[in-house]
């Protein structure tokens, strides 16, 4: 019942879906560009619609009731961002413990504008063995759809050079597209 409504919400908002679910168990999802909380609302509702279990990660002091069973029913893991608890370890234990697992991150971390890209995406893929897929919310064209696998290599620079220039290629816009900055030096 959600994915049709969800796949109705979309359709009523001038959405246009693009692609379907990623075609592996396990796996990193880099959601760009994020300059909005409507960029998650939106995907979350993009996945759902597709019949994709999406997944994020959240501090745990949100899993408070009654927010608990939505933030279960949403998919966010629970991490422990305190004392100095490893985030990369934690979201490796689900990896191993769950048989499906679609990580979306958004690399910017932030909805404000920056250059500068974390890179824990690279070291949860790496770490865990999962690919990578660049998913787009694109609010200029409207469209949103997880597009292509990007190889990792031991070079994040690099890695994160091609990533961003892949997202230029396609001239993805941000619901606040003076908040989406890919940074110099890109072709």
């Amino acid at each position: 019942m959600m994915r049709y409504f969800t796949k109705f919400l979309l359709w009523l908002t001038g959405w246009k879906i693009i692609s379907g679910v990623v075609p592996v168990p396990k796996c990193v999802v880099l959601g760009v560009p994020h300059t909005s909380i409507w960029d998650f609302v939106v995907s979350w509702m993009f996945y759902k619609s597709i019949g994709g279990k999406p997944n994020i990660v959240v501090n745990k002091k949100f899993f408070f009731w009654p927010a608990c069973y939505l933030m279960n029913y949403m998919g966010a893991i629970p991490v422990d961002t305190a004392r100095g608890a490893s985030l990369v370890k934690q979201i490796m234990s689900e990896f191993k413990k769950r048989e499906i697992l679609h990580l979306a991150i958004a690399p910017e971390g932030t909805r404000e504008p920056t250059t500068k890209w974390k890179g824990g995406f690279h070291t949860i893929a790496r770490a865990a063995n999962v690919p990578v897929f660049c998913a787009v919310f694109d609010w200029g064209r409207k469209e949103i759809g997880i597009l292509d696998q990007i190889e990792l290599t031991d070079d994040l620079n690099a890695d994160m050079h091609r990533i961003k220039q892949w997202y230029k290629d396609r001239g993805v816009k941000g619901k606040y597209p003076e908040k989406f900055i890919l940074g110099e030096g890109l072709d």
